[in-house]
C-alpha cells in the first residue's frame, strides 16, 4: 500500500491535515486496518517537548496510532540514522497488518531518510579525533583543501567554514573508500509513497507563525523549557542535549535565562527564526520534484489530498513537477 507523506513548512497545518487523510483513509470502502500516523519531526521525538514543537496531545489525536513520538529523552543527541531503522520498522509494521501509513513533519532530512534511497556510514572516533585535532592544527581551509581534491562536490556543497561538515565528509571517505556525496541520498522511494506538501503565501504563513508563537507563549512554553531544564538551570529535568537545546523555541528561551535577551527579545526571536526555518523548510521541500503541493488555506484541502493519493493508489497521478506550484516561500 502506498505511503502517504504529508510534508511543508511549519505552521501550515500538516498535523491537522495528516489526521484528517488518515480518519478519512480508514473510512474508506475496503480500507483495511485503519491507518496509523509515523511522526517525522525531529524535535517531537522528545518526550516532554509538546508545547514548542506543536505536537499533537494525545486527547486530540482521535484514537489513531501514532508512532515516533515521545521516543527520546530530551538530553539524548537524536539521531538520523537511528530514525530512519525505527521508523522503516514501524513501516513495516503498519503494512503487515494491511493498513495505511501516513507519514508526517517538516524534518526534511527525516523524511528522505525514511522514504528515499539513504545509506548512513558508520563512524570512527579515532579517524574523527585525528581530523579534528588535524583541523586544530592546521585550519579548516588546509582539511577543506583536501577535500577539494578528493570529492569536489562535496567540497563544493559544504564549503570553507563549516568545521564539523569538512571532518565528516573527510571521516566517511577515510572509512568507506568512496567519496562522500557517494553516500548521499537519491531521490528514488524504497517503498512506494506520494508526497503531499502544505504551501501558503508569505503573509499568510507569517501570520500563522506569529499567532503559534502567541499559543506556545501563552500555552506554557517557558514552564515546559524551565521543567526539561537541568537544576543549574533552574528546571527539574535531566538538561536539554545538544539537539533538543538547538530546537527553535527552546534555545531562544535558554538564550533568554543566560541573560543574552530580554524576555519580550526571546519571544520575538522566536516568531523572527520559526519564520526563517519555514522558509528553510520551504526551500528543501521545494526542490523535489515528486512533492505536490496543495494551498493549506483551501477550504477543499482534504478533498484535494484525498484525490491526490486516489491517483496514486490507481497509477494516474500526474508528474508532480508538472502542476502549477506557488512556491511563494521559496522566492
Amino acid at each position: 500500500m502506498i505511503v502517504v507523506a504529508v510534508v511543508g513548512p511549519t505552521a501550515t497545518g500538516k498535523s491537522d491535515l495528516a489526521l484528517d487523510l488518515a480518519q478519512a483513509l480508514s473510512d474508506a470502502p475496503g480500507a483495511g486496518a485503519p491507518a496509523e500516523i509515523v511522526n517525522a519531526d525531529a524535535y517531537q521525538l522528545y518526550r516532554g517537548m509538546d508545547v514548542g514543537t506543536a505536537k499533537v496531545p494525545p486527547a486530540e489525536r482521535r484514537g489513531i496510532v501514532h508512532h515516533q513520538l515521545d521516543v527520546l529523552d530530551p538530553a539524548q543527541d537524536a539521531s538520523v540514522a537511528r530514525y530512519q531503522e525505527d521508523a522503516r520498522t514501524d513501516l513495516d509494521d503498519i503494512a503487515g497488518k494491511g493498513a495505511r501509513a501516513v507519514v508526517v513533519g517538516g524534518s526534511g532530512l527525516y523524511v528522505r531518510a525514511l522514504l528515499d534511497q539513504m545509506d548512513f556510514p558508520g563512524t570512527d572516533p579515532a579517524v574523527r579525533e585525528r581530523l579534528e585535532a588535524r583541523a586544530e592544527a592546521e585550519g579548516r581551509r588546509a582539511l577543506h583543501a583536501e577535500l577539494e581534491r578528493l570529492d569536489p562536490q562535496a567540497a563544493e556543497s559544504i564549503g570553507p567554514h563549516n568545521t564539523r561538515r569538512i571532518v565528516r565528509a573527510l571521516e566517511v571517505i577515510e572509512i568507506t573508500g568512496r567519496p562522500y556525496t557517494a553516500n548521499l541520498p537519491r531521490q528514488e522511494y524504497v517503498r512506494p509513497a506520494v508526497q503531499i506538501g502544505l504551501d501558503c503565501s508569505r503573509e499568510v504563513l507569517d501570520a500563522r507563525v506569529g499567532s503559534r508563537v502567541d499559543r506556545m507563549w501563552d500555552g506554557g512554553l517557558v514552564d515546559e523549557v524551565r521543567r526539561l531544564a537541568s537544576p543549574e538551570q533552574g528546571g527539574t529535568g535531566s538538561g536539554l542535549g545538544v539537539t533538543a537545546a538547538r530546537a527553535v523555541g527552546y534555545a531562544e528561551v535558554l538564550a533568554w535565562w543566560r541573560g543574552e535577551s530580554t524576555e519580550a527579545e526571546a519571544r520575538e526571536a522566536v516568531t523572527a527564526n520559526t519564520r526563517r526555518l519555514a522558509r528553510k523548510q520551504m526551500g528543501w521541500f521545494g526542490r523535489d520534484p515528486r512533492v505536490h503541493w496543495l494551498d493549506a488555506a483551501s477550504p477543499h484541502l482534504l478533498d484535494d489530498a484525498l484525490a491526490i493519493v486516489a491517483a496514486a493508489d490507481a497509477g494516474t497521478l500526474p508528474v508532480a513537477g508538472t502542476e502549477p506550484v506557488r512556491r511563494s516561500l521559496g522566492s
